[in-house]
């Protein structure tokens, strides 16, 4: 939620639609973000950790979807299908995974399964690509009310970084090379057109709220219980408190906490949700199963908390009511391994053996393991109706199988 609400305005300046080109976050601490789809930007948390504003962090979305708009990703499509590695055939499965844990709008991570050098590869730009990105990028910003300072603040962050060796760069630095020449443009474009604004007070929230609650998944609990006091929204503190508790395992305190930020938004649901995940992780899967079931009917369509919920009703033993939940979700978000993992098992609970192993297959082809994803969907292929939806998926995964059986040998 906290990133939907920051990248809308910056999606809708660039000509992108919010509702189809999806902000992620990635499980990892390292500084960078990409594209590496027409639909997905991904944010790694450390670079969002690092960034000191919502501008900043506007910044960066406003880049990456310029390198959309700007057809950028038509060159990687072409690099990527002449690709014959493993590494390459990974980039294209990249599946979306659980951010450090944080669910709901801490968004969601990425999984690779590939090699550092041939991802660096793909997602590299020229220098005459990245004059461009930020020419766009600071259109979009003022087109959307957003300071465009934001963007000389994040080149500030890898200012110095040219002159490290390539192995203790940033892997954004490696990907976007920076040069004096682009802080020169950007700061010049900011005399011209930046207008001083601050922050507006829904984006200043949004944007401590996705910090806070970040940080508190990221860091030690010692560390956001002593910093927790300084927040200034209420709401907020009181969930990085239930974080540090939870990672604690003081389920009481936690429970405590976050009923503390309900009560001062009652019917935000990406706090119920949270509620969930530490009710579940808990081990009180009927509370979880409520909770969960009070962020679904808050956001029906998020597939994070759909997921969450039909995990919550699997722990709880009702497969049933799990697999409407984990059908829904995956419908809105087939990259989520967790959901096709937990589908899996709904079915397997359910008595549906093909739809089962076809769950498997896809999770296994979404992680690069092609020959696993192979055997499974050849299972599933033999269970399901021939013909149908579900079967043509399975044959699918096969094909893809015996053209990565056909490169490895």
């Amino acid at each position: 939620m906290s990133l939907t609400r920051l990248s809308a305005p910056i999606l809708q300046a660039a000509g992108l639609n919010p509702n189809r080109v999806r902000v992620l976050i990635v499980d990892d601490s390292s500084l960078n973000a990409f594209v590496v789809d027409n639909q997905t930007i991904f944010i790694h948390y450390g670079l969002i950790n690092r960034v000191d504003s919502a501008r900043a962090l506007q910044a960066v979305i406003a880049h990456e979807a310029a390198h959309i708009s700007n057809g950028h990703i038509a060159r990687r499509m072409a690099n990527l299908k002449s690709a014959r590695t493993t590494a390459g055939l990974g980039i294209a499965l990249a599946v979306a995974a659980a951010a450090a844990g944080a669910g709901g709008d801490a968004a969601a991570g990425l999984a690779f399964g590939t090699s550092s050098s041939a991802m660096r590869a793909f997602l590299a730009h020229t220098r005459a690509e990245e004059a461009s990105a930020d020419q766009s990028a600071g259109r979009y910003l003022r087109s959307a009310g957003v300071n465009p300072e934001g963007l000389v603040e994040l080149h500030e962050i890898f200012r110095g970084q040219e002159v490290l060796s390539q192995g203790r760069q940033d892997p954004y630095m490696r990907t976007h090379p920076l040069t004096s020449d682009r802080i020169r443009a950007a700061k010049a474009y900011v005399s011209a057109y930046g207008n001083g604004a601050l922050p507006s007070a829904s984006d200043a929230y949004w944007y401590a709220r996705m910090r806070g609650k970040l940080s508190a998944f990221t860091r030690s609990p010692s560390w956001t219980l002593r910093r927790a006091a300084s927040e200034p929204y209420a709401d907020v503190r009181h969930m990085r408190e239930a974080i540090a508790h939870h990672l604690n395992s003081n389920l009481p305190a936690a429970v405590a906490a976050i009923d503390r930020a309900l009560a001062a938004r009652p019917k935000d649901p990406y706090y119920y949700d949270l509620k969930g995940q530490i009710l579940l992780e808990g081990r009180q899967t009927g509370a979880a199963v409520a909770a969960y079931a009070l962020a679904a009917q808050g956001a029906p369509s998020e597939p994070l908390i759909l997921g969450a919920y039909g995990r919550a009703l699997l722990a709880n033993g009702q497969p049933k009511a799990a697999l409407k939940q984990l059908e829904a979700a995956r419908a809105r978000d087939f990259r989520d391994a967790r959901i096709l993992r937990d589908l899996g098992q709904a079915y397997a609970q359910t008595g549906q053996p093909g739809m089962a192993s076809l769950s498997v297959a896809e999770r296994y082809a979404l992680q690069g393991r092609l020959k696993d994803a192979g055997y499974h969907a050849q299972r599933a292929s033999g269970l399901l109706p021939r013909g149908s939806p579900a079967w043509q998926r399975a044959e699918d995964i096969l094909a893809a199988a015996e053209r990565y059986n056909k490169r490895s040998n």
